[in-house]
């Protein structure tokens, strides 16, 4: 249940606190005063789309938190622990938070956490069903039917499942086509692929062999000078009485006698004898390199070859050189997959015919559902337009199996029927579209009537109707008021309305007025006390001129409202 919103900077509010209580809340004020602004807010918070023309003028930013009650939302309750954004400091409320700057840029948060508008969206659909006043609109359109229908049978856990069998069937499907399609060019495939796996493999390439090959090459290129360069480099180092070596021994001879003498030229013997050890062993590692190098034109021809024939099929492939084993690998499995083709298509065919099994069965039950409900919903549905002003109306919602092209039923992944939803104003009319039959204020009190029986079914603790009854007024403005509070009595119901039949039967009271100060327009919302409740119904009722009769009128319409359970 909504507790309590806080706006500030939005549109024309300057700043608002307001809690909100059980039972159904009438929120009204003067046309223009901004009743539907604390509606916008409220979706604002639940993650609708930002605009920077929402920010009030002057202001560098708009924000707006929400606080809602768990205690009738178990479902979002399961929802913040799964998704480890629940309040351990005080796990029986949420509160949701939105800030929106001058520039469009917004932020989100739940309990405090930063989060993305997705994220906001799915708490905010199981906290909050907002009915916008031109909601009629979308009801002639076949989808927004079929999610009423589901919405009343309240079957959303085989929804879904037909909806992921579906598009696990149309992925393994979609495999199983493309691969059938291959396999009719199949063989001068696999003859192409073995071509070219038998010429790469002659390569005999691993992941480093290039390197090593490109190495070697540079070796053998270079061969004389390294041998020339290290022989000299040798004969420097320990091959003639004046070589290093040689010349090391000899300071160490010197030396040597002397540390009894003077035992600071300790470190300096030591490391004359450390440089003599680290030159006797540069030179037995030269000596085994020169050893190893030899002119080897042949092996230098070969080498080149190799190299010349690695670049080739490089180009050939159109890979780089290097990449040439990972190409390779890419080949083989291409082949091995053409090889095993048979035995991939009758084990996807197997696949398919199970999610085939599947789907049809979930698809039944959910055609079953989908029925049952819809005959429910046909009776309450035209029980209510007898009561809203239409009383030779009759509503019905045909389920219809869907044909493919062929004989059998259409698969999609919202199952195997059309949803279209019927309806006749006058008894001896037939039952057709409603867009083809239904006027526009029929159309609103049709869909009045389809929201209040629908927003009884599901778990989401806060409905809000904006202005649904735009279009009705009279008998039928009361009975729509009756049906508001009825709903009321087990949920949290907000209603933007300008009628006072409507206002008078609300548990509770909100009105809405536009003031100038200091030549700045700011809406401001107040809950009604008795007195000034009445008053307001008496504006409702007569407008600029209240005479104590319309204040008469409006003090019986109240005390009437208060006798409906």
């Amino acid at each position: 249940m909504l507790s309590h919103i806080h706006i500030r900077n939005f549109a024309i509010v300057e700043q608002l606190d307001l809690d909100f209580n059980h039972g159904l809340s009438v929120l009204t004020g003067e046309t223009g005063t901004g009743k539907s602004i604390l509606i916008d807010a409220l979706g604002q918070v639940l993650g609708d789309r930002a605009d920077s023309d929402m920010v009030r003028h002057g202001s560098a930013r708009a924000e707006i938190s929400a606080t809602f009650e768990l205690s009738d939302a178990a479902q979002a309750a399961a929802w913040l622990h799964s998704n480890e954004l629940d309040d351990d400091s005080n796990p029986g409320e949420c509160q949701l938070r939105r800030t929106v700057t001058k520039e469009g840029r917004s932020k989100a948060y739940i309990n405090g956490r930063p989060t993305t508008l997705q994220m906001l969206r799915e708490l905010g659909e199981q906290l909050v069903d907002i009915h916008g006043q031109h909601e009629h609109q979308s009801l002639v359109r076949r989808d927004e039917q079929r999610r009423l229908l589901d919405h009343y049978a309240n079957h959303k856990t085989v929804v879904d499942e037909v909806a992921t069998t579906f598009r696990q069937w149309q992925k393994i499907n979609r495999e199983f086509q493309t691969l059938n399609e291959a396999a009719r060019s199949r063989d001068q495939q696999i003859i192409l692929l073995r071509h070219q796996t038998e010429e790469l493999k002659a390569l005999n390439l691993t992941t480093n062999g290039l390197q090593q090959l490109e190495e070697e090459h540079k070796r053998l290129a270079n061969a004389g000078q390294l041998i020339n360069s290290s022989q000299a480099a040798l004969q420097t180092l320990d091959d003639d009485d004046h070589a290093i070596s040689h010349q090391l021994h000899r300071v160490t001879t010197l030396l040597q006698p002397l540390l009894d003498s003077d035992k600071q030229l300790a470190p300096v013997v030591e490391m004359v004898e450390s440089a003599a050890i680290q030159i006797g062993e540069a030179t037995h590692e030269l000596r085994q390199q020169l050893d190893a190098l030899e002119l080897d034109p042949q092996r230098l021809s070969e080498v080149e070859q190799r190299l010349s024939d690695i670049h080739d099929a490089a180009r050939k492939h159109r890979v780089r050189p290097k990449e040439l084993p990972a190409h390779y690998q890419t080949l083989c499995d291409e082949l091995a997959s053409l090889d095993n083709a048979d035995a991939t298509l009758d084990q996807l065919e197997k696949e398919i015919e199970l999610k085939t099994t599947h789907y049809h069965k979930l698809a039944s039950k959910l055609r079953k559902g989908r029925r049952s409900a819809a005959k429910k919903l046909n009776q309450l549905v035209s029980d209510n337009m007898h009561r809203l002003g239409m009383p030779g109306g009759a509503f019905e919602i045909t389920v219809t199996p869907l044909q493919s092209d062929g004989d059998d039923e259409k698969f999609t992944v919202h199952g195997t029927e059309q949803i279209e939803f019927l309806v006749k104003t006058n008894p001896n009319q037939l039952a057709k579209a409603l867009n083809k039959i239904a006027s526009g204020g029929e159309l609103s009190r049709i869909s009045l009537a389809i929201q209040v029986i629908t927003s009884q079914q599901g778990g989401i603790p806060t409905l809000i109707f904006d202005e649904v009854d735009v279009g009705i007024g009279g008998r039928v403005a009361e009975i729509v008021g009756q049906k508001l509070r009825e709903l009321g009595n087990s949920r949290q119901v907000l209603c933007v309305t300008h009628l006072p039949q409507v206002a008078a039967l609300g548990h509770h009271h909100l009105q809405v007025n536009k003031q100038l100060t200091d030549e700045r327009v700011e809406t401001q919302v107040q809950t009604l006390s008795e007195k000034a409740r009445n008053e307001e119904i008496a504006r409702m009722l007569g407008g600029i001129d209240i005479t104590d009769q319309t204040r008469a009128h409006a003090h019986e319409m109240i005390a009437k409202a208060q006798q409906q359970p």
